[in-house]
């Protein structure tokens, strides 16, 4: 066993504890003032102390609730200066006119037709951001105001060590002097289940620590005892791979790895206060997005279904990855069953049937009664949205154009012969899928879910649901892609493995999946979609990866663990409209999204309507929690995502973004994406960058897929597989 520097603090070169960026966050990164002799004189023990005694420091304001909440000046501020085409389009937001909420909305209803949510998968903002400057990022304070940044991590021999966030690298320097690549754009998956993740955070009177990732992730059986700045362990000790683990979780990559994912936040705005709903894995994040939350208000009101009563995959709300009921074993239908994951067999322990309500009821309109109608058994789909449909029924306003596209759904370009294989298709990303309102309704399924090459081909011909008037289009990868990519790695099974394009680790390829972002986003800013177009590119959670800032806790699920909100993960928005290198502050999450198109479409927000105010009334009656329903309204700390958009763009002060702008050469698709040199393409200089090198080096031990390709590559003879 080695013995690595765990903590990389202590040989960080001009490493500080008061790294800082300057309050205006527009200087260049290196003006920034690093005080690099604190770091030197911090002693291990009192970080350490520091880490665990952790107090919550001062949160980020909530946005006002209204008129406020549109003025971009209060939340958002303009990254240093990069490359000379981003500074071109730059605009002082200090110049720009002051836009009451009723009057951006206003402007963004004339100039805004279509919204594109681009939904990737299982990364946190520190992840994949932690470096970006101007962001609130892994070096925005010091370690010892970073919750996490200080962690202790059990040693192959049993003791304990620390660590603390790193830069996964693009290769090490082995013990034959040998050069290996690590390939960071492939890493393996870690914990992100809902009880793992709730232990990572580390909730001391539901406040986050966020100081047990590296330890929950190690899976150990024993016992961590943390006590005035130090820590023991009791049991068995970890293996290598068991320790390579611990290390992962805290790791990060940067421009070099993922620059198409710089690049649109360079040029558009990073949103570094966005968090997903629910604290856990996939399925419940994808249903967040369609409905803010994932089967609280169902739970209410069907309380023999909570989880503390039914221990199979029905409970709720949902908080697993369970297959959807329709598909499954237990659903009736005979013909146009909904497909499987990866084609396989039906599932025989499903989730229930999510019967609360959603964007795909409310984009109904007022047609909703007529369009339930086609619904196969309205007394199993619609008996819990009954008032709801009837307020929906009411609107002025008619049904919304909509359309959810997910790889493998069905017939796919990558498919031989004529026949939909759904090789590549992941039924527990699919939200849609668990509604029977919409699964169970034929004519609702032959217009809302449909595979990843009818989004290609409709955009292309200008076909998309909602042409002319508008429309919402969601856009979500698999197991595989639909160009044909393959990792870089030699390694036979990484090759095998990482063919994915959803960006999840374990299976997908970080620029594989950047490259479907760049797809889409070229196809839509070369169509005639693009001038009214808002795209928005966020994950539905962490993966339990590393993030250092604290979510806010306001609801707990039926066997009192923390169940909302998740922890941060990273959300983009792009549009002709957008502001230009900006970066917002304003609070954010799923239900942001479900709240930006409620005012842009003139929904009624699903927290307002009747079923699910009952069971939010229901629930503070019975459980004592406030929060138990869509976190789309009557829920504090969740904007609508409008500091995204250039107050100065909308009323013509400053023409809209052209088309080019948003675009990313096809030549430039080719791995690794601009030839491994993001960063100098770019002219980003990540913020753990000093003199040349980085501040937060790996382990020696480091590897970034301890169980798809183990062992030590440092040692030498690294992949043996």
């Amino acid at each position: 066993m080695f013995s690595p520097n765990r903590h990389a603090l202590c040989k960080r070169p001009g490493n500080t504890g008061e790294i800082r960026m300057n309050s205006r966050l527009s200087i260049h990164r290196e003006e920034q003032n690093m005080h690099t002799k604190e770091w030197v004189k911090a002693s291990w023990a009192s970080l350490l102390a520091a880490a665990l005694t952790m107090q919550p420091f001062p949160a980020l304001a909530e946005n006002p609730k209204s008129d406020g909440a549109a003025d971009q000046k209060k939340v958002v501020e303009i990254a240093p200066r990069s490359g000379a085409e981003v500074a071109r389009y730059t605009r002082s937001l200090a110049s720009a006119p002051t836009l009451t909420h009723a009057q951006k909305l206003a402007l963004l209803k004339k100039n805004i037709k279509y919204v594109f949510v681009l939904f990737q998968e299982n990364r946190s903002f520190d992840f994949h951001f932690g470096t970006y400057p101007g962001a609130r990022g892994l070096f925005s304070q010091s370690a010892a105001n970073t919750p996490g940044f200080v962690q202790p991590i059990v040693l192959t021999d049993g003791s304990v060590g620390t660590i603390s966030p790193f830069l996964m690298p693009q290769s090490i320097t082995d013990i034959n002097g040998h050069t290996v690549n690590l390939y960071p754009e492939d890493t393996d998956s870690v914990n992100h289940g809902h009880s793992a993740s709730d232990a990572k955070l580390d909730l001391i009177s539901n406040v986050a620590q966020n100081d047990r990732y590296a330890f929950t992730e190690e899976g150990l059986s024993g016992t961590l005892t943390c006590s005035g700045g130090s820590c023991s362990y009791t049991g068995p000790a970890p293996t290598e791979q068991q320790v390579q683990k611990g290390e992962l979780v805290v790791s990060h990559v940067d421009c070099n790895t993922v620059p198409f994912l710089w690049n649109y936040a360079d040029r558009f705005t990073l949103f570094d206060n966005f968090f997903d709903t629910v604290i856990g894995p996939s399925t419940p994040n994808a249903l967040a997005m369609l409905a803010g939350q994932s089967g609280v208000t169902q739970w209410v009101k069907h309380p023999g279904l909570g989880s503390n009563i039914n221990t199979t995959n029905a409970q709720l709300p949902v908080t697993g990855d369970p297959q959807p009921y329709w598909g499954s074993a237990l659903d009736p239908t005979v013909t146009n069953r909904q497909p499987t994951e990866s084609g396989g067999a039906p599932s025989t322990n499903p989730a229930s049937n999510q019967t609360y309500a959603s964007l795909a009821l409310t984009f109904m309109g007022n047609q909703i009664e007529s369009l339930t109608a086609s619904d196969l058994n309205p007394a199993f789909d619609l008996l819990d949205v009954q008032k709801d449909i009837k307020k929906i029924a009411g609107s002025p306003n008619g049904p919304v154009n909509w359309a959810w596209y997910e790889e493998g759904y069905d017939l796919e370009p990558t498919d031989t012969g004529g026949t939909a294989s759904h090789a590549t298709y992941i039924a527990h990303h699919d939200a849609p899928q668990y509604f029977g309102y919409e699964s169970n309704n034929p004519n609702e399924t032959a217009a809302h879910m449909k595979g990843l090459g009818d989004f290609f081909t409709a955009l292309n011909a200008t076909a998309l649901p909602g042409t002319g008037t508008g429309g919402v289009y969601y856009v979500r990868g698999g197991y595989g892609n639909l160009d044909g990519l393959i990792p870089r790695s030699p390694s036979p099974a990484t090759e095998a493995a990482y063919k994915g394009n959803d960006d999840h680790p374990g299976y997908s390829d970080a620029q594989i999946s950047e490259a479907l972002l760049g797809d889409t986003i070229n196809a839509i800013a070369n169509s005639p979609y693009w001038p009214q177009s808002a795209i928005i590119i966020t994950y539905d959670e962490t993966d339990g990866l590393y993030d250092h800032t604290q979510p806010k806790i306001r609801s707990w699920d039926p066997l009192g663990a923390a169940l909302s909100q998740g922890p941060r993960i990273p959300a983009i928005v792009i549009s002709p409209y957008g502001v230009v290198h900006g970066i917002s502050h304003e609070a954010t999450e799923h239900g942001s999204v479900i709240k930006f198109i409620d005012e842009l479409f003139s929904l009624t927000p699903l927290g307002y309507l009747p079923d699910e105010s009952s069971a939010r009334a229901l629930g503070l009656k019975t459980y004592g929690q406030k929060y138990l329903g869509p976190s789309d309204a009557n829920t504090p700390g969740v904007g609508d995502l409008l500091s995204g958009f250039d107050n100065g763009r909308l009323t013509g002060q400053t023409p809209p973004l052209p088309a080019e702008y948003a675009t990313i050469p096809k030549s430039e698709f080719g791995l690794p994406h601009y030839g491994g040199q993001g960063c100098r393409v770019l002219q980003i200089v990540p913020t753990d960058v000093i003199k040349g090198g980085v501040m937060d080096p790996a382990p020696q031990d480091v590897n970034p897929r301890p169980s798809t390709n183990p062992g030590v590559p440092y040692q030498g003879g690294w992949p043996s597989n």
